[in-house]
């Protein structure tokens, strides 16, 4: 389809003034990415073809390597309105080109044909007849790069990426959604797209093309030629066999890649939308769009689509996406609708937040094991995301396009390379004025001087590297470390800074109840070991209530905390029958003491039935339920959560007055402290009131019952190995979501903190009501409680106190991080250079803190259990799981071994495995080198080294030698000294330049040494092109010794590897062509001397010679490897002389804390006595940013005076509710249902519980609120007839059980 102006457009039609001509440099900017758009251009099209065709193709292979330059010289800038292809650069600075399309809505390909340009045509002519597709509604401009697709916005005058409705959307909106139509999803499917996560199997062909097209193929094709060219006919065929045999492996191990990856991802199932009303349909998953109504099957499913739950609820395991498998439970979406008395209510409706609202998401990628609703009414959820904008398309994304690794060593070796090519260059320049001079034939000249371009640059470097990362990687599969990026085992070398979750990494991954400590006249009780014992009242009612447990498959799960502490009370959970059937009943949970024998007919008066949950929310740290006991008159509430929080909503007088002190006795010790409260609500409140209750309405006004002491152990492991990291000069840092005084007390007792270091906690505040500044305080960790180690002095020695330690660690929670990270974010270098304990820190800060550290020139890894941690592993330079969940396909290491032993273990061999390549690069260096001066000091006579001579260097010496060299493992210690890593410093630098000024002094000297003996025979230049000859024999025999003194000098020992003795592979390698090469040398058999084509030395005193001008070459290069190149004090003069002459950086990490010793009055820390509890509850205290739904006014009082005078009317829902008060019961029930039906009679027999609202002439609809994993609620509509015979529709407000 063409558009364009009609004719009639270009005569006499009124069209739109055109838009201003934009700037030609116009382009969309955000933090994280930058698009510029261009236009082709004809004559740079010509241009650049004419480019092809001088360069014989070589530019069009740049560009094929480069397609950012083909665009920029093939097209010009243009403003973003009117591009043809786009340029994005992306945070990591790769660039990304692509082609703008232009479709219809109905998905119509356009092509938009601009207006013929006239020379003659007058201005104003030319302004009525453009065109302006950006402006068109019925058109869609959009690009994709990276699996995202990115669609023209008219208002930003930009592209953006498509999202979908997870962003600037009403709660109640999801609501009112009753689906999409046939039409209009078809339409939002041209826009949005498929709804699958594809990965698709590059075909074999594509792949071949790209491996063979990559720079390094190119460069081995090349040097391939040029020796068949030369006749060099076996070395060149060994290599096409390896390259060969390296290209199906590449191309074999990506198509595993991707059929593996598209196995585990690529799903399709038929779900069940809605059309409207009543009307279902099914479908195919991919064609679901955003905005589709679904129905979540009642056996469950795996979710293909991000989607947001408006009915019902479900119990999901998102280990795909977390790394936990505890199931979590997924509730229906509040619905607030227009407030009472608010003139404006969308003002005060919140949108909907995927961070806030996780608890109403089912997330794709995620298994649903089981819904719950009443009767035969569906569970719905409105699709939010599909393809790869949802959860588990982004995760797919950064495992397809992964960031970048970042590593001097790699960003170096380019830097090195085309050292060489330079020097090759020389070379080649050398050998054509050499060759021109004696008059050589253009052919040879042509082939000389490329040849010795293919000997300066070694093609064999990049598989040398290689070897050693996969015996690496053997090493760490053998140690129970898995590696999905090889790649970054050389990253892991540089670690100075590790980051360490606690719960399940550091300490014990269960918990161990320790007690509970009661309350008794507003005191605490001593510490009770065992719950059972204790006497029935509200405290042993909230152990056994407040918790969010259910049955799957006749086995009690949930979190472990919740199982802990229910069991501890020994009580039994019941709920009703099969899964299958839990929708036909209005069945609480219930909670009953085991002791209690039921009969059929009879029930005990300890039963509890859970009606209401309020699930836990991280940023509120509670949970808290409503329960109703066997023949009470009303309802309780029953809250646990963070001591901190629940002392804050519970009433001054309840809380007794040494509560910080009783606290911080347990936390201090690294206990885990839950804290417990209760409420009972008037009587006055029934069913229906309940379920339509907003949290922050009843969660006040509490009164506190106690603490639940549990204990999480420290892993034995994890004390030595932070010692043993200390020790070496790494960093060790906790970041934890758990309470700030347990992990100060886990921080001491692991040895992260010493005993004598003091810790400053740091709180921010963010700024009151009208002001800009943020309220920062400092203060010292109360450690009055620490023990005091004895230490004993013997003779006259005497012990220093050092009482004014200078040395502090900065500790901080997550909110603290929040407000510095938006307010103050330049302090927060600061704060991590000194910051040893993060607490109550959330997924997204984890992940912030890694990359904070990397910004102050840390190389940082983490190490945690795949919980909440998925994003810090993926930041990290080196990313260690613990836990075999899915999720840990996002770290690039994996532990089989649940303890932080593996650490160690992957630095030393990373450090191992970075020495191994710096000494693989310096070996394959000199080798080039080396041969290079062989056939430059040759080539001066117009001889070259024999084909048989490069086959026993190039194959014999040098392959062999690159593959054992790699295999020494790891020291066994792991030392405070680093290993380098550029290889531009002085060290490698100094290294190659001294061993190659021994090469060419050996050479040299051998070479003349020669001429002067009596039995010498000049060479004679030939057009057989026969080198044999006693200087090319001179010169073949001292550069084969030096091979193998190159390899026994750079295979380097401790401190980052085993001593070469450890390496048996590699020391018969040496043995082996050590004999060779002396058996060549000194007594050759005349076929090998033939076939080798060596002139041998008359006198047996003369090759000998050789031997010791050898021995003395190894001395020299050993003795100045060792002792000058890797002398330590040296160095550290050499470096500190350097920085004195050069412009060098520090690690900004170094300057910072060199600022913070030479500055006594930073941090200001505050002398005065604070307990530490008191702190944190201020900080708790002080009201945050809210949400919308947090600033409702409305109070239970309110709820109650106001349902008195709308019969029971749901205040935050604006809408009328019909309550029959007679529910049907007739129904026939299977005998399993027996007794739990008569508990449900009477935990809803009550007239306070069910009230009939006034009739209503008119339908009326409510929607369900946020319901619990133990009930939910919904609506049973039955048909009945008013007075005037009219029928009208009964809501039943009914619970059943569910997870």
């Amino acid at each position: 389809m063409i558009i364009g102006p009609t004719h009639q457009d270009k005569t006499n039609s009124t069209v739109k003034p055109p838009l201003p001509p934009p700037p030609p440099t116009a382009y969309s900017k955000t933090k994280r990415q930058e698009i510029r758009g261009y236009e082709l251009s004809r004559w740079r099209l010509y241009l650049t073809w004419l480019g092809y065709l001088v360069t014989a193709g070589a530019l069009r292979l740049l560009f094929y390597w480069l397609p950012q330059l083909q665009v920029w010289c093939q097209c010009r800038a243009c403003h973003l309105v009117a591009a043809e292809q786009v340029v994005l650069q992306d945070q990591q600075n790769s660039y990304h080109v692509a082609k703008v399309h232009t479709i219809t809505r109905n998905g119509t390909g356009v092509k938009v044909k601009q207006p013929a340009k006239h020379v003659f045509m007058n201005k104003r002519a030319r302004d009525t007849t453009i065109y302006s597709p950006e402006s068109d509604d019925s058109l869609i401009r959009f690009f994709v790069v990276k699996k995202l697709k990115y669609i023209w916005d008219p208002e930003m005058r930009g592209f953006i990426p498509l999202r979908g409705l997870d962003k600037g959307h009403k709660l109640s909106h999801f609501h009112r959604s009753e689906g999409l139509s046939e039409n209009d999803q078809r339409k939002r499917r041209f826009l949005y797209g498929a709804n699958s996560i594809e990965v698709h199997v590059t075909p074999i062909v594509t792949l071949l093309y790209k491996e063979v097209l990559s720079p390094f193929t190119i460069f081995q094709l090349f040097s391939m030629c040029v020796w068949y060219a030369d006749e060099y006919y076996i070395y060149a065929s060994c290599i096409v066999f390896v390259t060969t045999l390296s290209i199906i492996l590449t191309v074999y191990q990506t198509r595993l890649f991707e059929r593996t990856l598209r196995n585990t991802i690529s799903k399709n199932t038929i779900v069940s939308v809605c059309r409207g009303g009543t009307e279902y349909q099914e479908i195919s998953s991919d064609e679901l769009v955003p905005g589709d109504v679904i129905e979540i099957p009642r056996q469950g499913c795996d979710m293909l689509c991000d989607a947001v739950l408006i009915t019902g609820t479900c119990i999901v395991n998102e280990s795909m996406l977390t790394g936990e498998s505890v199931p979590v439970t997924k509730t229906t979406l509040p619905n607030p609708g227009p407030m009472s008395g608010s003139a404006s209510p969308s003002d005060l409706e919140p949108d909907l937040d995927l961070k806030h609202h996780s608890r109403h998401v089912l997330f794709c990628g995620t298994h649903v094991i089981q819904t719950r609703f009443y009767g035969n009414q569906k569970v719905k959820a409105v699709v939010l995301r599909t393809g790869y904008s949802t959860s588990k398309g982004e995760l797919v994304r950064s495992i397809l396009f992964p960031k970048p690794a970042e590593f001097k060593f790699d960003r170096h070796s380019y830097f090195f390379m085309a050292f060489l090519f330079f020097v090759a260059a020389i070379g080649f320049v050398y050998t054509v004025v050499l060759m021109v001079k004696d008059e050589e034939e253009p052919g040879d000249i042509v082939l000389r001087s490329l040849d010795l371009i293919t000997i300066a640059v070694p093609p064999a470097l990049p598989a040398a590297l290689a070897v050693g990362v996969v015996f690496s990687q053997r090493r760490l599969k053998a140690e129970g470390v898995f590696c999905i990026s090889p790649r970054g085992i050389n990253v892991c070398g540089t670690i100075d800074a590790v980051c360490f979750d606690k719960t399940g990494t550091l300490t014990e991954d269960g918990l161990n109840m320790h007690g509970v400590v009661g309350i008794s006249k507003s005191r605490f009780e001593p510490l009770v070991k065992e719950a059972s014992r204790m006497s029935s009242g509200p405290l042993l009612t909230a152990m056994a209530a407040c918790h969010s447990l259910t049955i799957i498959e006749e086995q009690l799960v949930g979190d472990p905390l919740d199982l802990i502490m229910f069991e501890a009370t020994e009580w039994e959970l019941l709920e009703p029958g099969q899964d299958e059937t839990r929708f036909d009943m209005m069945t609480p949970t219930i909670v009953r003491p085991r002791s209690s024998q039921l009969s059929k007919n009879a029930l005990d008066g300890g039963d509890v039935g859970i009606v209401r949950q309020f699930p836990f929310s991280s940023s509120l740290q509670r949970m808290s339920v409503i329960v109703r006991k066997l023949g009470a008159t009303n309802f309780d509430l029953f809250v646990k959560g963070s001591p901190e929080m629940i002392t804050a909503l519970s009433k001054k007088e309840s809380v007794p007055f040494d509560f910080q002190q009783e606290l911080q006795k347990y936390t201090q010790r690294g206990f885990r402290v839950i804290a417990l409260a209760w409420k009972p609500l008037p009587s006055k409140l029934n069913y229906v009131k309940v379920q339509r209750i907003n949290r922050d309405q009843v969660e006040s006004d509490l009164t506190f019952l106690g603490l639940l002491v549990m204990e999480n152990r420290l892993k034995c492991q994890s004390a030595p190995v932070i010692r043993q990291l200390l020790e070496a000069d790494v960093r060790t840092v906790m970041v934890t979501g758990d309470n700030m005084l347990t992990a100060l007390s886990v921080a001491r007792e692991c040895c992260m903190v010493d005993r004598t270091d003091r810790i400053i906690v740091v709180q921010a505040y963010p700024p009151e009501a009208g002001q800009s500044q943020v309220t920062m305080e400092f203060v010292y960790a109360d450690d009055a409680n620490t023990e005091v180690e004895e230490v004993h002095s013997t003779g006259n020695r005497t012990i220093q106190i050092d009482e004014e330690s200078q040395r502090f660690h900065f500790a901080l929670t997550g909110k603290t991080w929040a407000v510095i990270r938006q307010h103050c974010p330049d302090l927060l270098s600061k704060l991590v250079v000194r910051g040893t304990v993060f607490a109550r820190m959330g997924p997204e800060q984890k992940a912030q803190l890694v990359e904070v550290l990397q910004d102050v020139g840390y190389y940082v890894g983490m190490c945690g259990d795949g919980a909440n941690d998925c994003g810090a592993l993926k930041a990290a330079h080196m990313g260690i799981s613990l836990s075999e969940a899915e999720a840990s396909v996002a770290s690039p290491f994996t532990s089989k071994t649940p303890n932080i032993e593996c650490v160690p273990c992957v630095v030393k061999e990373g450090r191992a495995a970075l020495t191994t390549a710096f000494g693989v690069f310096k070996y394959i260096a000199c080798y080039s080198l080396t041969q290079f001066v062989s056939v430059l000091i040759l080539y001066w006579i117009g001889a070259n080294l024999t084909d048989a001579e490069f086959l026993y260097i190039d194959f014999f010496l040098i392959t062999t030698f690159s593959i054992t060299f790699s295999r020494t493992g790891p020291y066994h210690e792991l030392v405070r000294e680093r290993p380098l890593v550029s290889l531009l410093g002085a060290s490698p630098i100094l290294s190659i330049l001294t061993q190659m000024i021994l090469v060419i002094a050996v050479q040299t000297f051998m070479y003349f040494n020669v001429q002067k003996q009596p039995w010498f025979v000049s060479f004679q230049d030939n057009e057989e092109d026969d080198y044999m000859s006693y200087e090319n024999s001179a010169v073949f025999f001292a550069s084969a010794y030096q091979y193998i003194i190159l390899a026994i000098t750079f295979a380097k020992g401790a401190p980052f590897r085993n001593s070469i003795f450890s390496n048996y592979w590699l020391l018969a390698n040496i043995v082996i062509a050590l004999g060779a090469t002396i058996w060549i040398n000194i007594y050759p058999t005349d076929g090998l001397a033939e076939l080798l084509e060596i002139k041998q030395f008359p006198p047996m005193a003369y090759r000998a010679l050789f031997i010791g001008v050898a021995f003395i070459n190894f001395l020299l290069s050993f003795i100045i490897e060792k002792f000058l190149i890797d002398n330590e004090v040296l160095r550290e003069k050499v470096r500190l002389r350097l920085k004195e002459c050069l412009p060098m950086q520090d690690q900004a990490y170094a300057k910072i804390e060199s600022e913070i010793e030479k500055d006594p009055t930073w941090p200001p820390v505050s002398n005065k006595k604070v307990d530490l509890a008191e702190i944190f509850q201020k900080q708790e205290s002080v009201v945050s940013v809210e949400t919308k739904m947090e600033k409702s006014k409305v109070t239970l009082e309110d709820l109650l005076e106001h349902s008195d005078h709308e019969d029971g009317t749901a205040l935050l829902s604006g809408e009328e509710n019909e309550v029959d008060s007679s529910p049907n019961h007739d129904t026939a029930l299977p005998p399993s249902y027996e007794v739990v039906s008569q508990a449900t009679s009477s935990f809803l027999s009550s007239q306070t519980l069910l009230q009939p609202s006034a009739t209503s002439s008119s339908t009326a609809s409510s929607s369900t609120s946020t319901s619990s994993p133990s009930s939910s609620t919904t609506q049973q509509e039955s048909s009945k007839t008013d007075e005037g015979g009219k029928e009208i529709s009964s809501t039943t407000e009914t619970v059943t059980t569910s997870l």
